[in-house]
């Protein structure tokens, strides 16, 4: 990886984890069965993934902290961030750049993927 794309990927991490952590940043959605868990179950997921700090090079591997699996409640949970144009009609053009970026998180079941 080039120095360019690591000061990227570091950036995009950054931001990533902002969204992720504290719901700054972007939007988050929640799937149906997500939402099936109920109001104090989708909160111990969101707290989950909020908490979620074991990015590795296999689960991870540009650096951007933009998706995983983790278990909650004994169920497998993945969020996924995904990086859109500000009207949400296209990807991106810079992930980097939060002027033309809407960042939207997804909560679902690993089994609605």
């Amino acid at each position: 990886m080039t120095d360019k794309s690591q000061q990227g990927s570091a950036r995009i991490s950054a931001l990533n984890d902002e969204l992720r952590r504290f719901g700054r940043g972007g939007r988050i959605m929640i799937t149906f069965g997500i939402q099936a868990l109920g109001t104090e179950g989708a909160a111990r997921v969101l707290a989950a993934v909020a908490g979620f700090d074991a990015f590795t090079n296999d689960n991870d591997p540009y650096g951007e902290h933009d998706c995983a699996i983790l278990t909650v409640d004994g169920l497998r949970v993945m969020f996924k961030i995904d990086y859109y144009d500000r009207d949400l009609a296209y990807q991106s053009s810079d992930p980097n750049d939060q002027t033309v970026t809407e960042r939207v998180m997804t909560l679902m079941l690993a089994s609605e993927y």
